[in-house]
């Protein structure tokens, strides 16, 4: 109940629009009850002689609404022509339907405002607050799973609830009217219609219980086929490669066969609500039959044809808004599982935020210091122990190192991608976590070896994350990163679209936009992580020379294997198991028998040779 409390909170921004959409369905109410009432008069005073000797009696009261209709209408045609009258139920006739239908599609109308708003503000938020989180949820967390909470479970809460305000605006109107109606015409009979209510209540209770519990499995198996597709979709080169299409799809289907078994379960289960509402419907009717039957053929009943026919047309028009009634817990309860999951990862709070008082960094004057910085993640070991180092403004350091030794993971608490677990990281003086953490990222520029770029033009990933940017300026980042040649061949030049994550061009290719992006953002911080060593000689060359130019006057963070960055450095830090070893530039380290120089003769000796 406290995550449908929060739901309703989507509600408020739409509640003119509620409101009006449920004014609409109390007029549908009202035109579906007179609509139905039509046939009273059609019944009674015109096909019936019956009717004929009641324009002498008197009501007395208006509550005796049975009389009171028939004594009415057989008034109006003992004054007026037969034909006339005939004439006047048809047109009244036409224009109940008519406007019941109307103010129904205007219930529609206004509520799918409603409904597309709630479902458009719960993906909203839910997609804001994944941005918001830190890389480090990311790491537990299969996108799949992510992917399938923002799509299928938001649908599955927006479905529950536009059921349940459907339900409760639409049904409850519609059940109390025509109970009234039905009890003014018999109360006796209707009390024991409605006696066998309880009964379809525990019963729809019972299925609803059974669905939730089956929503939830059902919804984490679609989770798991989503992440299933993304991985192997993102992979499908390797999956080919190596010539696994086969178990993929061996799989694949054993996921989607068991989502399968799980459909057939919850579609079986809720398929029961109608049939059990309708088969109590129908023994109500027996019931209704058998006593009206009864009634007349022993000639105790007061009842007319009309009266009788109305009194079944008025029940059969609540059983549809009864049975709604009785799904909507149903609904309810699928709604309810889905929240679960969707207000578990809103309520993940992000642990790296920008603090109350938190200062704006304006510009970059001196340098970054690392203080006694100690770094995990969880559930793992230590992975930086005790990290002192002071990187001055306009230097260039080279991050060396094993693999594993925790390069990637120091280079990440930079821009705050993480927070060190002990020790302090500053920033000209300023502890990090003091300073607002866009304005301390807008100050970093990142090329990493895995390169990231997105389904778009290639103008618009260079110039990503900036406005209004002009495309010479564009042009001018792409030629300082040796990429304006390879762009200007293409048949659309920059507003080519380069495909998921950049697939249409090469290795070579897609770093030198990355390059070109960081030149346009043009920061006083840089920050490579290995960003040449998956490249070809000719490519690597290239990205060499536009590195070059990006590290130009900048204070650069350099994780790489080749020797021109290295020995450049104006020092070079040597990481073994998360401790540095040494440090020092590259011509006073080489002289020592110590882990660069172990490095340096297998890493970098094929390229000494060459120079």
């Amino acid at each position: 109940m406290n995550n449908y409390k929060r739901i309703f909170k989507y509600v408020k921004p739409y509640v003119k629009q509620l409101i009006t959409a449920n004014v609409f369905t109390i007029l549908t109410v009202i035109f579906s009850l007179l609509s139905v009432m039509m046939i009273f008069p059609f019944m009674d005073l015109l096909f019936s002689e019956k009717t004929q000797t009641v324009t002498d009696k008197e009501v007395t009261s208006i509550f005796d609404l049975k009389d009171f209709i028939v004594v009415y209408f057989a008034k109006i045609v003992a004054q007026y022509d037969r034909l006339d009258v005939l004439k006047y139920l048809c047109a009244l006739i036409f224009i109940t339907f008519l406007l019941k239908n109307l103010f129904s599609y205007l219930q529609t109308y206004f509520m799918s405002a409603v409904e597309q708003g709630i479902l458009k503000d719960i993906r909203k938020d839910l997609y804001n607050h994944y941005l918001d989180l830190p890389l480090s949820f990311y790491t537990d967390e299969r996108k799949g799973n992510l992917i399938s909470r923002i799509i299928n479970d938001v649908q599955i809460i927006k479905d529950s609830l536009i059921a349940v305000l459907n339900s409760l605006f639409r049904d409850p109107p519609t059940i109390i009217t025509f109970s009234i109606v039905l009890f003014l015409f018999n109360w006796k009979l209707t009390l024991i219609i409605f006696l066998m209510a309880p009964v379809t209540a525990i019963i729809l209770s019972k299925i609803g219980n059974s669905l939730k519990r089956s929503s939830q499995k059902s919804q984490e198996k679609i989770s798991d086929i989503t992440a299933t597709l993304d991985e192997t979709l993102g992979a499908v080169r390797v999956v080919k490669a190596f010539g696994m299409e086969e178990y993929e799809k061996q799989k694949f289907d054993r996921e989607n066969q068991s989502y399968f078994e799980l459909l057939v379960k919850i579609f079986r289960k809720r398929a029961l609500a109608s049939p059990v509402s309708e088969i109590i419907g129908v023994i109500t009717i027996v019931i209704i039959l058998y006593i009206f039957g009864t009634d007349i053929i022993n000639g105790s009943s007061d009842m007319t044809p009309g009266a009788f026919i109305f009194y079944l047309a008025v029940f059969f028009q609540m059983m549809p808004s009864l049975k709604l009634f009785g799904q909507m817990f149903n609904s309810y309860k699928e709604g309810s599982a889905a929240s679960e999951r969707v207000f578990k990862l809103l309520d993940t709070k992000p642990d790296i935020v920008d603090l109350p008082d938190a200062e704006r960094l304006d510009e970059f004057r001196s340098s970054i210091e690392f203080r006694d910085v100690s770094f995990n993640y969880e559930k793992s070991g230590m992975i930086l122990k005790d990290i002192n180092l002071r990187i001055d403004k306009g230097n260039i350091i080279a991050i060396v190192g094993p693999s594993g030794a925790g390069k990637s993971t120091l280079v990440d608490l930079i821009p705050r991608f993480y927070d060190a677990v002990s020790g302090s990281l500053l920033i000209d003086g300023k502890e990090i976590k003091r300073l607002t953490i866009k304005s301390i990222r807008d100050k970093m520029g990142i090329v990493t070896q895995e390169t990231i770029l997105f389904n778009d033009t290639i103008r618009n990933n260079i110039a990503y994350g900036m406005k209004d940017i002009p495309k010479e300026k564009v042009i001018e980042a792409a030629k300082a990163a040796n990429a304006h040649v390879f762009i200007d061949r293409l048949d659309t030049g920059y507003n080519t679209i380069i495909g998921d994550r950049g697939v249409k061009l090469s290795g070579g290719e897609r770093q030198r936009l990355s390059i070109a992006r960081a030149l346009l953002k043009n920061p006083p911080i840089l920050i490579l992580d290995e960003a040449t060593s998956s490249l070809d000689t000719e490519s690597e060359i290239l990205v060499q020379q536009a590195i070059e130019r990006l590290m130009h006057g900048r204070t650069s963070v350099v994780i790489a294997h080749r020797l021109s960055t290295v020995r450049n450095a104006d020092m070079i830090v040597v990481l073994n198991k998360g401790m540095i070893a040494e440090t020092g530039t590259h011509d006073e380290l080489i002289k020592n028998e110590n882990i660069y120089r172990k490095l340096y003769n297998l890493q970098f000796r094929h390229q000494e040779i060459n120079l």
